[in-house]
């Protein structure tokens, strides 16, 4: 081995360690699972490309997120914001209920904690980090200018200085403190139940067993049970169908009727957005067994689930979380996804 290729291994060994953590900060800008992935992968080429102008000055990851945000801010030049269905319209009554699809580009998108969310020993730092890509939140982040998003993610979810934001975004630190001060602001107007779910990290005994209610309440298709763990206020969203329902007379009477081909359904638990969820696997009555139907992310206050959200392009989401598309009717078991 040469040492030129040590050397190569060796910065591709270095860079590749930040990964996770750029991944969770492109996600936060973005609102993308994909796109996210695609900035992290465009960050690490360019450094590869750039390193031997690397002077040192500053550190690696430091650097690494400069040009990341370098990445971001360019790819959101075109203006898109990405929410959910709750932050486009007002709620659909049942009795008017359609299923209206919007573009991909429209639509927050689910991801896999175990993408964004680096291992730390501070339970503190780690509870912080998963609040951080919970959907409401990520929601709320969306309808900041970029630059204002930037500075709030890292002062606030990552904890760096406002010397060192600054140096980032060639700015001042007084620039950065008002634009900080903007962010909040705009998260103070929105703060909404959605974000104030309370869900415990590791989840409490309660927590596990309304999950393991909830799974035997979806599974056996029993509305009544459903009802009872459901919020009067309760929200549940299908994107990439901007339709969405609140309240638990229209959300089960929604499953009863247009999406009753859910009923026989399994669910296998999955990590997604610092939060509980399943995917969810409906019979198949052509091929046996059951097929992938939705990345499910629940939401929990006070004993309740305050909304469940039900992603269902599944060729895109079930691959993301390692999961396959198909389960055979003789499978009893899978293993859980990242």
């Amino acid at each position: 081995m040469t040492d030129s290729t040590a050397t190569a291994e060796d910065l591709d060994v270095r860079l590749e360690r930040h990964r996770v953590e750029l991944t969770g900060y492109c996600y936060r800008m973005l609102g993308s699972s994909f796109e996210a992935e695609d900035a992290v992968q465009d960050t690490l080429v360019r450094a590869w490309r750039s390193y031997d102008k690397f002077e040192g000055r500053s550190s690696l990851r430091s650097w690494l997120y400069r040009i990341a945000t370098n990445v971001c801010l360019d790819m959101l030049t075109a203006g898109n914001r990405r929410a959910r269905p709750m932050d486009l319209s007002d709620s659909t009554p049942l009795a008017q209920a359609a299923l209206s699809p919007r573009p991909d580009n429209t639509w927050l998108e689910p991801m896999p904690d175990a993408r964004v969310l680096p291992t730390v020993d501070d339970p503190a730092e780690a509870a912080v980090a998963k609040e951080s890509v919970r959907l409401a939140f990520m929601a709320t982040l969306q309808q900041l200018p970029p630059k204002q998003r930037a500075v709030l993610i890292l002062r606030e979810v990552l904890a760096w200085r406002a010397s060192e934001v600054a140096e980032l975004l060639d700015t001042s630190v007084a620039s950065v403190n008002s634009a900080l001060q903007r962010a909040r602001a705009t998260l103070a107007e929105r703060d909404d139940k959605a974000a104030r779910a309370a869900v415990s990290d590791p989840l409490d005994g309660e927590q596990q067993k309304l999950l393991e209610r909830y799974v035997a309440a979806f599974e056996g298709y029993d509305m009544t049970a459903l009802t009872a763990l459901l919020h009067e206020d309760a929200v549940m969203t299908m994107p990439p169908f901007d339709l969405w329902l609140t309240g638990h007379e229209d959300i089960t009477g929604f499953m009863t009727t247009l999406g009753s081909a859910c009923e026989g359904s399994r669910l296998l638990p999955v990590r997604v957005n610092g939060l509980p969820g399943f995917a969810q696997y409906k019979p198949d009555p052509e091929a046996g067994g059951h097929t992938a139907w939705a990345v499910q992310v629940l939401e929990i206050s006070d004993g309740r689930l305050t909304g469940f959200h039900f992603f269902l392009d599944t060729e895109r989401w079930f691959p993301l979380f390692g999961l396959p598309l198909q389960l055979e009717a003789e499978s009893d078991q899978v293993e859980e996804g990242v």
